[in-house]
This record gives structure tokens, sequence and C-alpha cells, in this order.
């Protein structure tokens, strides 16, 4: 039973939790956190959106990829720690909202910096890469906390934190410098490598962190949902497109419904993957699974863009066809469907040929859609055909994928 003083939030001990708490889930002030990426992931959607209309496909994804990479990285971090360390106190709330300024923060500075990228001049990342820092030293900030609190956490909290402030000046130093593209990519892919290899390198020389592996699953499960409400606006916006230029109409009918029908089958199929159970067992497969949903997250993201061009061909604003609008939506939906067979392929360290012939009637379904608007289709359509992607893979697990599921958990539950 709860006490005044466990129910006042005043300063008290940044320990490590029980890695096997029962009944953990996700607190309030994470949800309210989640919160901050549903606006970053939308300005991102919307940015690349806007240039891929254009026909720009190469500024738009490259510009898309570091967004979505600083949006996730940080989520990630950030939910790892909590999972560990989370004390509800004063400090650990204030450190979160200062997180969701920087989450803010970096959501302004999109725009600017995706232009800059289309330009080919330079990148004008100053207010993302501020954001992105501002999160970073709170993250700081908590791990100096728990390295002063936790005396078995210590060497672990500060390989973090010195780590992480190392990356932090390797950031802070394209504001100053103003880099050209070209080293600007450069510099971007080796600071993420960086930032990547962080975990690996605190975790294995100073020690596991306690995280709980259930609360984790569905910490990565809730963002999943978060990222596919972008798949949703984005029908939202293709069906108004359609009234706006047509008024209620079958086509209208069939882009709500296959716009609805691909983020349901999304859903359904990422959740078919029994990640807490395997990382219970198994948490040195945590790394894997943690690092390849940056995939995950992203192709959703992606997704939701593609149905936002989608919506400009239709009202005849894009300066794109028909044709590559639907692949802006296909392309995304084949990189999930591929992330997810190999992430869970890498999870469960087994290789179930079913899959394999699931991952290719879900590919042709893509493919299918595609053909058919190149032929005289509508994009609504093609977006229908291609909610059926996931709907292969869907049929294919509840009539016999399930069993070919719980004998693999089986064998690594062993």
């Amino acid at each position: 039973m709860s006490t005044p003083e466990t129910r006042a939030h005043r300063a008290r001990r940044m320990t490590s939790r029980d890695p096997e708490e029962p009944h953990r889930t996700s607190t309030p002030l994470e949800l309210l956190f989640d919160l901050t990426l549903v606006v970053a992931f939308s300005q991102a959607g919307t940015q690349m959106a806007r240039l891929l209309e254009l026909g720009h496909f190469g500024p738009a994804i490259g510009a898309f990829t570091f967004s979505v990479f600083a949006i996730c990285w940080a989520w990630i971090n950030y939910s790892w720690l909590a999972s560990a360390f989370d004390n509800d106190d004063v400090f650990f709330r204030v450190a979160t909202m200062v997180q969701m300024i920087g989450v803010l923060i970096l959501a302004l500075g999109l725009p600017q910096m995706f232009s800059s990228v289309d330009e080919g001049a330079h990148v004008d990342n100053s207010v993302v890469v501020a954001g992105y820092v501002v999160m970073r030293v709170a993250m700081i900030a908590l791990w100096l906390r728990i390295a002063r609190h936790d005396e078995s956490q210590r060497r672990n909290a500060l390989t973090y934190a010195l780590l992480m402030a190392i990356a932090q000046v390797g950031c802070i130093s394209q504001i100053f410098l103003d880099p050209s593209l070209a080293v600007s990519t450069g510099v971007f892919v080796a600071l993420a490598v960086f930032e990547m290899l962080i975990p690996i390198i605190a975790e294995l020389r100073g020690g596991r962190s306690p995280w709980h592996p259930h609360h984790i699953a569905e910490r990565y499960g809730l963002l999943v949902i978060i990222t596919l409400g972008e798949v949703v606006l984005g029908t939202i916006l293709a069906v108004s497109a359609v009234v706006e230029a047509q008024g209620w109409s079958v086509e209208a009918g069939l882009v709500a419904f296959g716009g609805t029908a691909l983020a349901f089958g999304l859903w359904w199929v990422y959740f078919t993957m029994p990640s807490a159970e395997v990382l219970e067992h198994h948490r040195e497969r945590g790394f894997v699974w943690g690092y390849g949903h940056l995939v995950i997250f992203g192709s959703l993201a992606a997704t939701g863009a593609g149905l936002h061009v989608a919506a400009t061909v239709i009202s005849h604003e894009a300066h794109i066809s028909a044709t590559a609008a639907i692949l802006t939506v296909g392309i995304p939906v084949a990189i999930f469907l591929t992330g997810l067979f190999t992430l869970y392929s890498l999870l469960m360290r087994e290789l179930d040929p079913l899959h394999l012939l699931l991952f290719v009637g879900s590919v042709l379904a893509l493919a299918a859609s595609v053909i058919a608007v190149a032929a005289g289709a509508t994009v609504g359509v093609g977006i229908v055909i291609a909610a059926c992607a996931p709907l292969v893979v869907i049929v294919g697990y509840e009539t016999v994928g399930h069993r070919h599921q719980a004998d693999a958990l089986a064998r690594a539950l062993r």
C-alpha cells in the first residue's frame, strides 16, 4: 500500500530497479514523453512528403534518415535507462521534461534542415542539433546521478556519461563549422556509428543495466503504435484530397479502407513477434532487437509520409506520377516487412522457411499495387492492393505460422 512518503516525488537515490519486478508497465511520465515523438515524426514525415512530391528523392531520403535517427536514438536511450533506473522523483521528472523540450526544439528545426539538404550546398541543422544536444545533456545528467547513487552501476554509468559527452562535442562542432553537405553526411555517419557503439562499450565494460524485458518490449510496442499514427494521418490527408477533388466517391472509400487496413495490418504483423518472452530468457539479444527497431520505426514513419504524397497526387498538386506515389508507400512497407522478418529471425536465432514464403507473398502484393497503378488503376486501388501485403503474413501466421512460432519459442526458452 502506498504511503504519503511513497506518493511524494521528492529527490531520492537513483539506483537499479528489479529486472524481474512483477506487473511492470509504462508510467504516465513515459507516455507523456512519447507524445513529443508524435510531433517530431509528424514534422519529419511532412517535410519528407514535401520533397518527395517534388521528385527530390535523394534529399528527402537523406534528411529523413538523419531526422528519424536523431529522434529514435534519443528515445531508445531514454527508454532503456528508464526501464533500469526510473525512480520517478523530481529530478527524473524534470530531466524528462528537459528531454521533451529537446524533442520539440529538434522538430522545430526540421523544415530548415530539409530545405538546406534539398538546396545541396550545406546543411542548416543548427536547431536540430541544438535540440538533440539538449536531450543528450539531460541523459548525461541522469547517468552521472546513477554513478553517484549506485556503486554497482558506477563504471557503467560513467562510461555512458563520458562517451555521450564526447559525441555531443562532435554534434555541436557542426553548428559553428557549417560544413558542406558532403562533409555533414560523413560526420553524421561517423557520429551515428559512435553513438550506437556507446551502449555496447558501456554495457560490456561496466556491466549490464538491469532493464526489465517486459517493460522494454511494451515501450517499443507503444512507439510502434505512435508511429503507425502517421499512417493513419496520411490516410486522412489522402481521403480529404479525394473528397475535395471528387466529393464522396468510391475512390474516397477505397483510400479510407486501404489506408486503415494497411495501418491495422502492420500493427497486427508487428505484434506477432514474442519479444518479451525471448528477451526475458536471452537478455544478450537485446542489442540486436533494440537496434533493429530503428528500421522498424523509420519505415513506418516513411509509410505515413508516402500516404501524404499520395494525397498530393490525388489533389493534382504533386510533380510526380501516380506510379511514383504508390512506390513511396510500397517501398517503406517492403522495408518494414524485411526488417521485421530479419529481426524476428535474429531474435529467435533460427530461420523458418515459412517466413520466406510469406515474405515473398507480401512483396508480390506490393509489386502488384505498383503494376496496377502503372496500368491505369487509381491510387486508391493501389493502396488497397498494398494493404494485402501484411494480410498475406497475417493469414499465414493465423493458419499455420502460430504453430511454427510455438515450436520455435519452446526451443528458444529451453
